[in-house]
């Protein structure tokens, strides 16, 4: 998969492109890929992904923005494993949000060398979002690429989105968020030094390196952990700003892998939650905190020995 910066090309051979940010790159976005590939074959065309960074809306509205649930990594590693030839990365910034629509679709044209364009429903583009379907379909009649629409997927009536996947996170409910996903919800990132209390209660934490301040989701999960060539690992992991030992404390990933005792430091690994155990709580002390600990780990395995 070829990656490049910015809403330009070296390579002018003519692309199969869609626009989005999909974030989270669940079902919905995986059947427009799906159709983006199958458009393009019987094309002849190499598909390609146009995703923009940061979200407009962190540009516009940081504070009001939602949380991501995907770092660009994780986009582009989803995007490698679902057959995408081309992945165009347009940084979003004060420029490139005054470009108007018009100039924004003879730019997928003239620089991305666009020939078929791929495009959700509700897809708006240009300065103030002036541009719509009607207006890319007539400009590229002119231009000589064709437009087609995916329309909405959905499941038991609940339309497949980010911001569904999103509100099933904060619910606790990641039953729903696999079923929007088509897999489970994981955070990858690198292994960190942390502070060294989990050793120190008994129960030596991983702490995965979170690219962004504002998770997804809170709380004591079961997860299983793999990546770097490691197998898959069971374990319980701890998400948030630990009340307990800090005060207006940053999001912190820590996880308890079970009878492991390898050295992981600097390795990139993905960390899928498969179900919550509990909201995080601010304990009177350690030992409190350990008890709890014990008991989270207790349950955590006695989840896989009912669920794997």
């Amino acid at each position: 998969m070829l990656i490049f910066r910015g809403l330009h090309s070296t390579d002018k051979t003519p692309v199969a492109l869609t626009i989005g940010n999909f974030d989270g790159v669940h079902l919905g976005h995986q059947a427009l890929l799906k159709q983006l590939r199958m458009a393009a074959q019987l094309l002849g065309l190499p598909t390609a992904v146009l995703v923009f960074e940061p979200h407009p809306r962190e540009f516009f509205t940081p504070q009001e923005a939602p949380v991501r649930l995907t770092s660009m990594r994780e986009k582009l590693e989803f995007f490698a494993t679902l057959d995408v030839d081309r992945v165009y990365v347009c940084r979003f910034n004060s420029s490139f949000a005054q470009m108007s629509a018009v100039d924004f679709i003879h730019a997928l044209h003239e620089k991305l060398a666009a020939k078929f364009v791929l495009i959700g429903d509700d897809f708006r583009f240009g300065n103030r979002r002036s541009g719509d379907i009607a207006l890319m379909e007539k400009i590229g009649s002119q231009q000589g690429f064709k437009v087609e629409v995916m329309h909405r997927v959905s499941h038991n009536g609940v339309r497949i989105s980010s911001t569904a996947v999103r509100a099933a996170l904060v619910e606790g409910d990641l039953r729903a968020a696999q079923r929007y996903l088509g897999r489970p919800y994981g955070i990858s990132g690198r292994v960190v030094h942390g502070d060294g209390l989990g050793k120190q209660l008994g129960f030596p934490t991983a702490n995965i390196q979170l690219k962004h301040n504002r998770p997804p989701l809170t709380g004591i999960f079961v997860v299983r952990v793999q990546g770097d060539g490691l197998p898959p690992m069971q374990g319980v992991a701890s998400l948030g700003v630990r009340p307990t030992v800090k005060q207006n404390g940053k999001p912190v990933l820590e996880v308890h892998l079970f009878d492991f005792s390898g050295e992981i430091y600097n390795k990139h690994l993905r960390v899928d939650f498969l179900h919550k155990l509990r909201d995080e709580v601010k304990y009177l002390d350690l030992q409190s905190l350990t008890q709890q600990i014990e008991l989270d780990v207790c349950n955590a395995k006695q989840w896989f020995i009912q669920h794997d």
